[in-house]
């Protein structure tokens, strides 16, 4: 197994913390990891993404330059980054602030209306938590107990209380790609 991400948007929009979230959770599944963060000139609202490259053997480059999934968090991100999708490879966007359809037809897109799933449990900044959840479940690299444990591993002290909400978040993302996309 070999899988890289590209998770991309505005900063503040969570989009480091997703990333280092999945590699937290596939370090602690025993998987090797690399995260490669990247940020814009501004912190938030400037652009910011990472690449996080997950796999049960040594991975020899962390460079990807099409990988197998990517977040498109915004606009911007989808329309730049939606042609290096691999071939057979998932694109996920946050519908709610993405109108644009994927035109290709060699790749799956997972249109996820993550900041109103976010709105419904009462913070818009679990966005991206939301996002995890459904790329996860479609492309199931980690279990999401383990990303759960990871959120309970690794969330800062100053956001413990926000733990059952991203437990919400990371569920809610899940039902909604198991609507769209049934397991058998």
């Amino acid at each position: 197994m070999h899988e890289s991400f590209l998770l991309a948007g505005f900063g503040g929009q969570g989009v480091m913390f997703a990333g280092q979230l999945l590699a937290y959770a596939a370090m602690d599944e025993g998987l090797e990891v690399t995260w490669i963060p990247s940020y814009g000139p501004e912190m938030r609202g400037g652009t910011a993404h990472c690449y996080v490259v997950i796999s049960d053997k040594a991975i020899g480059s962390p460079i990807v330059n099409n990988p197998d999934v990517v977040f498109a968090f915004n606009n911007p991100s989808f329309t730049k980054y939606e042609h290096v999708v691999a071939k057979d490879g998932l694109l996920a966007s946050n519908a709610s602030l993405i109108t644009q359809k994927s035109e290709r037809l060699d790749i799956t897109h997972l249109p996820v209306p993550a900041t109103a799933i976010a709105d419904e449990i009462g913070n818009l900044r679990l966005m991206n938590v939301v996002m995890l959840g459904a790329v996860i479940t479609t492309r199931p690299v980690v279990p999401i107990e383990a990303v759960m444990r990871a959120l309970e591993e690794h969330l800062p002290a100053h956001r413990r209380d926000m733990l059952p909400d991203n437990f919400a978040a990371l569920e809610r993302g899940a039902a909604f790609a198991n609507e769209l996309f049934p397991v058998n």
